[in-house]
């Protein structure tokens, strides 16, 4: 007697990448075994499983119907959905002769037969292909190639975007729905900084200390997608109040060798980007680099400051003129190695570069009680250095579908360097000379495992473990110097110095149920304990109680025909980070002094959304009800100086609670294959109050409360024979603060490419504001104390050639599997500066190796598995 396996017709079944098998099962074969008379008979009720992928991308295909006909009748016997990771079962198949019938919108129709199921099968991978009519809408206007909409998080498909090609990470973000980019390259979510940005899911010191000059880094040719993800899991570290953006650089699992040029040259900046991959076998290298200048940046502000100081009505009018250069750099070598079928290994060094200076005049006219009594000039050098290098090593071991342990490791270091220098000038003659020294270091080692394994066939249970060691180093000093002598120490403000230890020790357990009815149910926990040791030359020991937080989250959703309903639940926490910590008085611009607080605490969020999107024929809508309710908020407050020149001191305290209840709004509408046209807004009430310290030390009760709203449109078309042209524009509403309100902008964009006729390569010419010199943002803030009317006028307008090749053949091969890695999502920094210098929170570094985690999330949300490569 004989019985049939299944076998795959190029590889076993257990070659498995991102959880998937290795090869494509779209040929089966049937393989006569001798049977052993001591196994058990086979069982009666076979089981038929199998993942459903992109052909293309690689991606999952989430929530396909797979249908089981009988070969003789014709007749449907059984049948099943797609769960949100693409995999199928389809449970308590009589044995017989079958065909598999696979259909989903958008992908054409596949059957696999025969299927004879004498036993359980196993189909591993298989492939769907786009439908011709559907997919030349999809890869050219359809909205699946612009948005993406997941359990837990919005999927936005940068790669179509040819107006920002040139540009930087920051062109591709003011795109993006719920997402705000003010001009300074600041990101907020639905209103807040204080969100956490990861690169292909990994962090960097780097942008602890700035998002704005972190993103200027990152190419935006380089960008494949960029992941909005509102409501993070347990799984996730607890930090960014607001949210996570993960930006998914491009990468491929081609065999072979190529190398990328990207170049661009303008009137405000210029950039060269060399990007390379070698794969041979199991072993994968990528070796890139890109540089960007910025040149030509000008600025021309007016400051207006009344305070009560001491009886006295104080004014200062001041204005400053400025011009910015900096040169950004990011070079990184990968390295992936396939150990076996079901191990895989990767590692990667990267190192940053962020060099800005600007040089700013100003000139301070200064009135006590309205009587003039001087004037100054300041002429000011600020250099704001850094250098960033990480380096990483990650560990996966599938044990079967789904079943996967990793291990990663990752050390970061930033050193950053923001001193000025000052020239103080009595009309055109030189009187003294003024500096500040402010060197920092922040560094850590991050070792984090996790363990993910199936339970039944719709139920997926995780858990881990995750430690950071970070340490925070601020040095910071005083000179003064007369007009040709040396500096000697400044003695109303001496050295000092910040030792900030934060150590964090965090586990988390999650648990994913999906129902036949496409209901997905994902629960989760997570416990962080923060150890904090912290000494200043002003204090021996910082008082700064270690504290433990339990965090929790609740993501529900239900799959439509062609679209998703979801509720979701979680809380987050906020770390303060360097730049709100760094107690160095800064005074590049005396009237406008800015100092952080080592003494501030976390502050906490509770985060609650209901969603919705679907397609209506050529139509794509997404609206999102979200409510933000944060206690013990780290928030910017200011307050007059004891002086009689008028000065304002900016820092950071607790001070109290901010809510936000708001809805986002995208809606895209092809108006033909060639064609489309999208519209967003973002739109929600705020209510900030607090309790601060006056100058007389008794407590000020402040509360500000108002709307905000952006909006912006799209516009994309394709013209044939390789052109192609697309325009954005956007504007931003006045932000409301604590104690006013943020200047609002406006921003657009157009531009156009021609590839080449072999593919290999494009030119195109982007510009933007091209129709105006500057750009006006006024800030006005107000307290019982004072009074601050700013206005700045941003020269930005701008245009640049861009040029782009490819060189060198590779072939496709499998999809392959892919280590996971580690991401910090843990600290907030110095966000929503009034005055453009403040610093959101994030995370730098490009995956190494082409390591590329999946833009997919798991089942019910959360972070995305591992799965097939894009």
């Amino acid at each position: 007697m004989k019985r049939y396996l299944f076998t795959l017709s190029f590889g076993a079944l257990f070659g498995l990448s991102h959880g998937y098998a290795q090869v494509p099962t779209d040929s089966l074969s049937v393989q006569p075994v001798a049977a052993d008379s001591t196994q058990p008979a086979a069982p009666k009720n076979p089981v038929v499983t199998g993942f459903l992928v992109d052909s293309t991308g690689g991606k999952p295909v989430e929530f396909a119907s797979v249908a089981l006909f009988n070969r003789s009748t014709n007749q449907l016997v059984t049948g099943t959905v797609a769960d949100g990771k693409g995999q199928f079962t389809i449970s308590n198949v009589t044995p017989g002769n079958y065909r598999l019938q696979i259909s989903f919108v958008g992908y054409e129709t596949k059957s696999i037969e025969p299927l004879n199921v004498i036993q359980d099968v196993t189909l591993g991978v298989i492939k769907l292909t786009g439908d011709s009519k559907t997919l030349q809408e999809v890869t050219v206007t359809g909205q699946k190639a612009l948005i993406e909409e997941k359990v837990d998080r919005l999927v936005y498909n940068a790669e179509k975007d040819i107006s920002s090609k040139g540009g930087d990470a920051s062109d591709i973000l003011r795109k993006v729905p719920m997402l705000s980019v003010d001009l300074d390259g600041n990101v907020s979510m639905r209103g807040s900084s204080n969100i956490r940005v990861l690169i292909n899911n990994k962090p960097s010191t780097i942008v602890a200390s700035s998002v704005a000059d972190a993103l200027k880094q990152i190419p935006a040719d380089q960008i494949a997608t960029v992941e909005v993800i509102t409501s993070p899991s347990a799984k996730y570290d607890a930090e960014g109040s607001g949210g996570i953006i993960n930006i998914i650089t491009k990468k491929n699992n081609l065999q072979g060798f190529n190398l990328n040029l990207d170049t661009g040259v303008g009137n405000r900046g210029a950039n060269l980007g060399l990007n390379g991959n070698y794969r041979q076998g199991k072993m994968g290298f990528t070796l890139g680099g890109f540089g960007r200048a910025e040149y030509n940046v000008k600025t021309l502000s007016t400051l207006d400051q009344t305070s009560q100081v001491g009886g006295n009505t104080l004014l200062s009018r001041q204005t400053g003129e400025g011009m910015t250069r900096g040169l950004m750099g990011r070079y990184n070598l990968g390295w992936d190695y396939d150990i076996s079928k079901n191990q895989s290994i990767t590692a990667g060094i990267r190192y940053g570069l962020r060099n800005r200076n600007v040089d700013q005049d100003y000139l301070t006219e200064l009135f006590t009680n309205g009587a003039m009594t001087g004037t100054q000039n300041r002429n000011v050098t600020t250099k704001n250095n850094s250098g960033t290098i990480d380096a990483n090593i990650d560990y996966l071991h599938i044990f079967k579908p789904q079943q996967e342990w990793s291990v990663s490791a990752l050390y970061s270091r930033n050193d950053m360097v923001n001193n000025f220098d000052a020239d103080l000038l009595s009309g055109e003659s030189l009187t003294g000379r003024q500096r500040n020294l402010n060197d920092n270091v922040n560094q850590e080692f991050t070792l984090q495992t996790d363990y993910q394994t199936p339970i039944q066939k719709n139920q997926m249970l995780e858990f881990g473990l995750k430690g950071i060691m970070r340490k925070v180093n601020s040095d910071y000093e005083y000179l003064l110097a007369g007009p040709t002598g040396n500096y000697f120490p400044q003695e109303n403000n001496p050295k000092g110095f910040l030792d900030y230890n934060q150590n964090i020790a965090a586990g988390y357990a999650s648990y994913t149920y999906t129902t036949k009815n496409k209901y997905t149910f994902k629960v989760g926990t997570r416990y962080e304990y923060t150890a904090i040791d912290a000494r200043s030359n002003t204090d021996a020991s910082i008082a700064i109680p270690n504290y433990s937080n339990f965090v929790p989250s609740l993501n529900i959703s239900k799959a439509l025909k062609t679209g998703m309903v979801k509720l979701a639940y979680n809380r987050r926490i906020q770390r303060p980070g360097i730049q709100q910590l760094n107690p160095n008085f800064n005074a590049a611009n005396p009237q406008n002094v800015t100092m952080g607080n080592p003494l501030l605490r976390p502050e906490l969020t509770d985060n609650v959304e209901l969603g919705y999107s679907n397609t209506f024929n050529k139509a794509f809508f997404n609206a999102a009800v979200f409510g933000r309710f944060t206690n013990n908020s780290i928030t910017q407050v200011r307050t007059p100086l004891d002086t009689l020149a008028g000065a304002i001191l900016t820092t950071f305290e607790n001070i109290g609670s901010e809510h936000a209840l708001g809805v986002n709004l995208f809606f895209k509408y092809d108006l033909s294959s060639k064609f489309s046209l999208d519209f967003f807004t973002n739109s929600y009430y705020t209510k900030l109050q607090g309790t601060t310290t006056g100058l007389d030390g008794l407590s000020i009760n402040i509360e500000n409360s108002g709307v905000n709203v952006d909006f912006g449109s799209r516009i994309q078309a394709t013209l044939g024979k390789g052109w192609g042209i697309q325009g954005f524009g956007m504007m931003r509403g006045p932000q409301v603060q604590l104690q006013g309100r943020m200047a609002g902008f406006g921003f657009y964009n157009l531009g156009i490419r021609k590839d080449f006729a072999n593919k290999k390569g494009s030119i195109g010419i982007a510009a933007e504001n091209f129709l105006s010199s500057n750009i006006r943002m006024k800030t006005e803030l107000t307290s019982p104390q004072f009074t601050q009317v700013n206005n700045m006028y941003m020269y930005n307008r701008g245009v640049r050639l861009t040029f782009s090749y490819k060189i060198g053949k590779m072939s496709m091969q499998a999809p392959r599997r892919r280590a996971k890695s580690i991401q910090n999502d843990d600290v907030k920094d110095g966000g929503g500066n009034d005055t453009g210098a403040g610093m959101q929170n994030g995370s730098g570094g490009q995956s190494s190796g082409g390591s590329t985690p999946s833009g997919g999330a798991p089942a019910g949300g959360g972070k995305p598995t591992t799965s097939p490569k894009k």
